[in-house]
């Protein structure tokens, strides 16, 4: 009895794994950009990325430097997407047009941040990262602004 059941699958069986890997694809789907998503954002003419790591600005703020770099393959160009200072985000939610979030540098855990200090490098407004632990201010929050009508972030736009 048992060599004649191995390859065999009951209906009910075969319909369960085909509901749980469906069910797991559209919950790993990749297309979207997520709450909890770690990302790097990369500047449309330049090509450039968002980087900071563990450097403070000599002037202005004083707080930990943001800048931009050209290599892909920059650990420090990562960035992980929370909820706004006011409303957690559930993880794996997907991120839509005019969504407010922060953006956590994943190396030193502090929050991308502006503010009204002036960059030391190009005198317009300053961004820094700030916080301790992914807990900073409302200088923390970012509105999603997406282009051509597009209800929700996809990833490489």
């Amino acid at each position: 009895g048992q060599s004649r059941m191995r390859g065999n699958m009951s209906p009910v069986c075969a319909f369960l794994f085909f509901m749980c890997t469906c069910w797991a694809a559209q919950q790993t789907d990749m297309s979207y950009v997520t709450c909890g998503s770690a990302i790097k954002l990369q500047h449309v003419n330049s090509k450039y990325r968002l980087h900071s790591h563990d450097v403070k600005w000599g002037s202005g703020s004083g707080q930990q430097s943001v800048t931009a770099v050209p290599n892909a393959d920059d650990p420090n160009s990562l960035w992980r997407v929370r909820g706004s200072a006011a409303e957690a985000c559930l993880r794996g939610g997907v991120i839509k047009h005019g969504d407010t979030i922060r953006l956590q540098h994943t190396s030193t855990q502090r929050n991308l941040h502006s503010h009204e200090h002036a960059s030391p490098l190009s005198q317009n407004q300053e961004v820094s990262c700030y916080g301790d632990g992914g807990e900073g201010d409302d200088g923390d929050n970012w509105v999603v602004l997406l282009k051509d009508g597009n209800e929700y972030w996809k990833r490489g736009s």
